[in-house]
């Protein structure tokens, strides 16, 4: 690769890191084509972005964001997942990591820190964005819920009562 092309890699991979929430290190050596081109289009569907750069190439971009802590997770043949969202790439790749063995996260940089493996793990089983606003939303609504409840309760009790009181004079008039 000529000089050139090296800068403008390592300016490419600066900026995918600095203009992501997550940047998550995958090695996927021993991966097929058809699982590479399925796993690429699980990810395009979320706007994930996911390429592979030289890990020399690598190194010395982490090295210039002062990240020099995430090379240790470079080992072997390493691909990147970019993405606003940190959970929605660590999720998706550990799915599919389940039916392709090979592929698995190594690390990353979240909010422009290193994290491990297991932060990955943890983050990947947080529910999505979506799971999050629904329940937030249940959770607001619900108090809603219990006063129309406790409200409608009111008149119904009082109806209840009324047809007892009702049965009652029926009953003593027969």
């Amino acid at each position: 690769m000529a000089r050139p092309e090296k800068e403008a890699a390592i300016k490419e991979l600066k900026s995918n890191i600095q203009n992501s929430s997550v940047a998550i290190m995958s090695q996927y050596q021993g991966i097929t084509v058809a699982e590479v081109t399925e796993l690429r289009t699980k990810l395009r569907t979320e706007n994930v972005t996911f390429k592979v750069f030289k890990n020399n190439l690598a190194k010395r971009a982490l090295d210039e964001l002062d990240l020099s802590e995430a090379v240790e997770f470079m080992s072997g043949p390493t691909v990147w997942a970019f993405c606003e969202d940190p959970a929605t790439p660590a999720r998706i790749l550990k799915e599919f990591s389940k039916g392709v063995e090979v592929l698995n996260m190594r690390g990353g940089i979240l909010d422009g820190k290193p994290v491990d493996a297991a932060t990955l793990d943890t983050l990947a089983d947080l529910p999505s964005r979506e799971q999050l606003l629904a329940q937030g939303g249940g959770t607001i609504a619900m108090p809603l819920r219990n006063l129309v409840g406790v409200l409608s309760a009111v008149p119904r009790n009082m109806v209840n009562v009324v047809d007892a009181i009702r049965r009652k004079k029926e009953e003593a008039a027969a």
